[in-house]
């Protein structure tokens, strides 16, 4: 059985850089997924952002949440729903403007907590993404430039309790889908397990690790990379016993970055043709929006059909 690529970030400047390089371009490449360890985010503040987060759910979100339950009947379904998850979620928005500081029932020690947990998982998705440029053969800065935009990355965080299921074979904690961002920074649970990704036709388990961050890749990164790099089917098993905590960042392109497979990769290529679509990432989030449980695929080719009636002129990064 193949093992979850785990990479230990302290090695990556190191003699052992060449090894831990490959370990990460292996896991983007068949994966879509890898999990983080030694990535420098202090252990300190990721078990304080843990304790106020499982705080803030038993104070305001849980009590919630069982009403909802309660008022759809979905206790004592019988037949499997697709059409909901059994989640509790809120959402924080870091970049290009901060909401925490509107966001209700926060306190005040939550709220700096999670901007100062944001701070770091910027420069942490950052680092990252210039790894990917080295392993992929593109300039320093590419990746990050292509997210810019006129305004900057879209970065924001959500939120998410999965509570014990009594019926968790009928409801998902989170339906399948690939995400349709840039990169994805997830700090879950150690103890209550439910990820699952699906590699090579079968649900495979991502582990919990105390302190590891997981990553995997958006749909934008896809596409960037013209399929070297792959996003992935991912779902949450709801669990019967246990409350599993999830806080996934995501750093996505601008409103109206311009995304496109890169040039210099497609040069690389014997046909140097894209095999994907050129689009405005807000009109990709407008046909996501709707289609998010459904195959990326045709996404792809409903954003290739609208490049051929409209007339795209890239937007201007810095």
């Amino acid at each position: 059985m193949e093992v979850f690529p785990v990479v230990d970030l302290s090695q990556i400047n190191g003699e052992k850089r060449e090894a831990t390089m490959e370990k990460i371009n292996d896991a983007c490449e068949n994966w879509g997924f890898f999990e983080l360890v030694n990535h420098g985010i202090s252990h300190e503040l990721m078990d304080t952002v843990e304790k106020l987060t499982k705080e803030h759910y038993k104070k305001c979100m849980e009590q919630r949440f069982k009403e909802m339950v309660a008022s759809k009947g979905l206790e004592a379904v019988q037949s499997e729903i697709h059409d909901l998850d059994w989640e509790s979620t809120f959402f924080l928005r870091h970049l290009p403007v901060s909401n925490i500081s509107q966001i209700p029932d926060l306190d005040e020690d939550y709220r700096k907590v999670m901007k100062e947990f944001a701070v770091e998982l910027e420069k942490l998705a950052e680092q990252l993404l210039d790894l990917l440029c080295e392993n992929l053969g593109l300039e320093k800065g590419y990746l990050k430039k292509a997210f810019y935009g006129s305004k900057g990355p879209n970065f924001g965080t959500k939120v998410s309790n999965y509570p014990p299921c009594p019926k968790p074979d009928l409801i998902k904690g989170l339906r399948a889908h690939t995400d349709a961002g840039g990169i994805i920074l997830l700090f879950q649970d150690d103890k209550v397990s439910g990820l699952q990704l699906l590699k090579d036709g079968q649900w495979i388990d991502v582990p919990p690790m105390h302190h590891s961050i997981v990553i995997n890749l958006g749909d934008q990164l896809e596409v960037i990379t013209n399929g070297k790099y792959k996003s992935v089917m991912h779902r949450v098993i709801a669990q019967p016993d246990g409350t599993r905590m999830s806080i996934a960042s995501f750093y996505n392109p601008g409103d109206d970055a311009f995304i496109c497979p890169a040039p210099a990769l497609l040069e690389k290529e014997t046909e140097k043709i894209s095999a994907y679509p050129k689009f405005v990432f807000d009109d990709y989030m407008k046909l996501y929006s709707g289609l998010k449980f459904q195959a990326k695929e045709p996404r792809f080719e409903a954003m290739k059909a609208m490049e051929s009636t409209v007339n795209l002129d890239p937007v201007a990064t810095v």
